[in-house]
């Protein structure tokens, strides 16, 4: 069973930064393609980023290229979003999900809330 863990979410202040995690199981992880999306209130979910199965390749939204970075480290099986610079329009709930879902197969989310 696929099982996808979020983490690192919190309160920041504008400008601020936050590192989310996600930790993956029940399939290879190390073969497989993951992203990471985000639903803001009242919003659909939208697409953020996402990295190959290696890591050697990462994609972006344009809305997040010079702010966010995402990485992976397959001895941990775990995912991660690095986010920087951040905007009270980034509120929302992250999620991490296997890329060939297009999001359908994704965790539980960690809410990011950007508030002075």
């Amino acid at each position: 069973e696929v099982q996808l863990v979020e983490s690192g979410g919190g309160l920041v202040q504008p400008g601020g930064s936050l590192r989310l995690s996600c930790a993956a199981s029940g399939f290879t992880f190390n073969m497989v393609a993951m992203s990471w999306f985000r639903q803001a209130p009242g919003k659909g979910l939208e697409w953020v980023s996402a990295i190959n199965s290696d890591g050697s390749s990462t994609y972006y939204a344009d809305s997040f290229k010079a702010r966010f970075t995402i990485s992976r480290d397959n001895a941990k099986n775990t995912l991660y979003l690095q986010m920087n610079s951040l905007k009270t329009e980034d509120t929302a709930v992250y999620y991490c999900a296997i890329t060939s879902s297009g999001g359908s197969e994704r965790g539980q989310g960690t809410q990011v809330t950007v508030s002075s």
